[in-house]
């Protein structure tokens, strides 16, 4: 049995489509806060398993021994150290064959705020005894494309970033990546670090959205200071902006970018070019 944690959330959905195009839905089990809303995995015949990352009681009943167990991140950042935990300790309990985790680039050497939490369910993990695999997710292209209303409404994209470059690929190439892991017999106590084929900088974004979508888009450069204020002009959370800022900061060290084709090698294809992306994500706004 494959079991999936955060399976209703955007990459969870992703992997279970994936998984049910390789394995018997009979073999797959959904773990989700909800069961209403994974109604339609249900119905596909997939099982639905009912526990949350901050309930360790409910944990201690989803997982069963020998099973291949899918922890797929928390969004609640500071949080996430902790419930992760929590999700290790029941598949050590219960003694899951694997375990993967989806952590972030180079988690261990990161500037970001966001790694230390990765870092840590990452100690964690290696102290487990458990089979394990690290996937550790570079920069999700749809970070950009999902913000296009805004993007072409004003005219511009803001950030901190400079020349950065940004070796990000699609939600659905990770998630590819954790399908290939978990159908086949890859190396375990093994970690893989993954982005996309080719970087590219917020200025070639915006010149790629501009040439797609026929409306000029420019990437604004701005201090750290100024570009949270226009963050939070546009209504994020103080610690949220404090974030978002940071990826930036990171990414003009290089924490984005990488030239390891471990996604491409799990995968077994180029990951998706920018212009591929921007083009599905245009396509998406035109038909409403």
């Amino acid at each position: 049995m494959i079991v999936v944690t955060g399976a209703t959330g955007k990459l969870g959905t992703l992997v279970l489509e994936g998984l049910l195009g390789k394995v018997p839905a009979s073999e797959l089990a959904a773990v989700v806060r909800s069961p209403a809303k994974a109604a339609g995995l249900a119905a596909r015949g997939v099982q639905i398993r009912q526990a949350d990352y901050g309930d360790p009681e409910a944990l201690a009943s989803a997982f069963r021994p020998g099973e291949k167990v899918l922890l797929i991140s928390s969004n609640e950042i500071g949080q996430r150290a902790v419930q992760h935990a929590a999700v290790l300790d029941a598949a050590r309990r219960a003694g899951v064959g694997l375990l993967v985790y989806t952590s972030l680039l180079r988690a261990d050497t990161s500037p970001m705020l966001l790694a230390g939490e990765h870092k840590t369910t990452e100690e964690a993990i290696s102290a487990s005894g458990l089979p394990y695999i690290i996937l550790r997710n570079g920069w999700y292209i749809e970070n950009y494309t999902d913000q296009l209303p805004g993007i072409l409404a004003r005219g511009t994209i803001a950030g901190a970033a400079g020349r950065a470059r940004y070796a990000a690929a699609t939600r659905r190439d990770y998630a590819d990546a954790a399908v290939a892991v978990l159908t086949s017999p890859w190396s375990t106590n093994a970690t893989y670090e993954l982005a996309g084929d080719r970087a590219f900088t917020l200025e070639e974004l915006a010149a790629e959205v501009s040439r797609q979508s026929g409306k000029t888009v420019n990437y604004v450069d701005l201090p750290p200071d100024e570009y949270k204020k226009v963050l939070l002009g546009a209504g994020l959370p103080e610690p949220i902006a404090v974030f978002f800022v940071d990826f930036d900061i990171a990414a003009a060290k290089g924490a984005l970018d990488t030239d390891r084709g471990d996604l491409r090698q799990l995968i077994k294809r180029p990951t998706t070019p920018l212009s591929e992306a921007v083009a599905e994500a245009l396509g998406r706004l035109q038909q409403g």
